[in-house]
C-alpha cells in the first residue's frame, strides 16, 4: 500500500513538474498574446468609429452603416484572435477553427438561401437606390407609397389601404415603376368627338378648357394628339404635367379635365357620342319582331 502511494505521489509530481515548466516555457508568449489582445480590442475600436465615418459619407441608410461598420470590427476581431493563437503555437487550433467556420457556413448558405438572397438584395437596394421612403412607386403589381426599405423587405402602403411587404429578391429582380423619381406625373386622357365637329375648333376648345386647373404644370405643354378613327367617334387624347406625384392631385387633375372639358363641350355644343350598336334580329320583311320570338322559341330562328 505504502508502494502504490508514492508511487502515485512520483507520477503526480512528474506531471506537476512538466505544467509548471511548460507554463514557465509559454509564458511569455503568453504575456504577448494577451498584450496583442488588449492592443487589437482597441485598434478594433478605432477602425469600427472611422469606418463609421467614413462608410456614412457613401451611404445614407443608417441600417446598412451599421451592418458594414460591425462586419469590419469583427473581422477585425478575428485577426486579432488568430494572431493571438498563433503566438501561442496553437496553429492546429486555428486552422481547425476556419475549417469549421468554412463548413458551417456553407451549412447555413444552404439553409438560409431566401434571406441571404434576400439579405443580399437589400445591400445592392440601398446602394443603388432606385427607391427610397416616400417615393411613389409600382412594384409586382402593387402600387402606393414606400414607407420602409430595410436589408431584407420594402413595405409599401398601397392607396387602397394595404400594407404590402415585399422581399428585397422581388423587388430587384423586378420592374420598378418609380412615380417620383422625375418628380413629375402625366395624365393622359382619351376622349372621343363626332365625326360631324371641326376637329381644329374641337382641339383648341379643349386646349383652353383645361388651361384653367390649378395643378397642371406651368413648364411643360399640354399636348393633345388625335389618335384614330373609332367606331362612332374620333378619338384623341390630351396629355398633362403634373409637376408632383402625389396620388391625390393626379386623380383631382384627371377630375377636373373630365369636368372642364365636359362643361365647354356643352357650351359649344360639341357631341361625345355614345356608342352605337346595331342588333340584327334576322327579321324578312313583313314580319313581326313578336313573332319572331315565337320562331326562336321554338327552334325556328337563329341560333343563339
Amino acid at each position: 500500500m505504502n508502494f502504490d502511494i508514492s508511487n502515485i505521489s512520483d507520477l503526480l509530481t512528474e506531471k506537476l513538474t512538466k505544467w509548471v515548466e511548460g507554463l514557465i516555457g509559454i509564458l511569455p508568449n503568453l504575456v504577448l498574446a494577451a498584450i496583442v489582445i488588449a492592443i487589437g480590442f482597441f485598434i478594433a475600436k478605432w477602425v469600427k468609429k472611422w469606418s463609421f465615418r467614413f462608410i456614412n459619407r457613401v451611404s445614407h441608410n443608417v441600417t446598412l452603416n451599421n451592418l458594414f461598420t460591425s462586419v469590419i470590427y469583427f473581422i477585425f476581431i478575428g485577426i486579432v484572435l488568430f494572431t493571438a493563437l498563433n503566438i501561442l503555437n496553437l496553429d492546429q487550433t486555428v486552422t481547425s477553427m476556419l475549417a469549421g467556420a468554412g463548413i458551417l457556413g456553407l451549412a447555413l448558405a444552404f439553409a438560409f438561401q431566401d434571406i441571404a438572397a434576400n439579405f443580399m438584395s437589400g445591400i445592392f437596394i440601398s446602394f443603388r437606390k432606385p427607391i427610397k421612403i416616400g417615393d411613389i412607386v409600382n412594384i409586382k403589381d402593387y402600387m402606393g407609397k414606400v414607407v420602409d426599405v430595410n436589408l431584407r423587405d420594402t413595405v409599401i402602403n398601397t392607396f387602397g389601404g394595404q400594407t404590402v411587404i415585399i422581399p428585397n429578391k422581388e423587388v430587384f429582380q423586378s420592374p420598378i415603376e418609380n412615380y417620383s423619381y422625375m418628380g413629375q406625373r402625366r395624365f393622359d386622357l382619351e376622349v372621343g368627338v363626332s365625326y360631324g365637329e371641326n376637329l381644329e375648333r374641337v382641339r383648341q376648345i379643349t386646349l383652353d378648357a383645361v388651361k384653367g386647373i390649378e395643378e397642371i404644370s406651368k413648364d411643360k405643354e399640354t399636348t393633345f394628339f388625335y389618335e384614330g378613327f373609332g367606331d362612332s367617334s374620333i378619338n384623341f387624347t390630351i396629355r398633362m404635367w403634373i409637376d408632383t406625384a402625389d396620388q391625390l392631385v393626379y386623380k383631382k387633375v384627371g377630375s377636373e379635365a373630365i369636368i372642364a372639358i365636359k362643361k365647354a363641350y356643352d357650351a359649344n355644343d360639341i357631341m361625345i357620342p355614345f356608342p352605337i350598336r346595331t342588333l340584327d334580329f334576322g327579321i324578312k320583311g313583313g314580319e313581326k319582331l313578336s313573332e319572331m320570338q315565337v320562331n326562336v322559341a321554338n327552334g325556328k330562328g337563329l341560333d343563339s
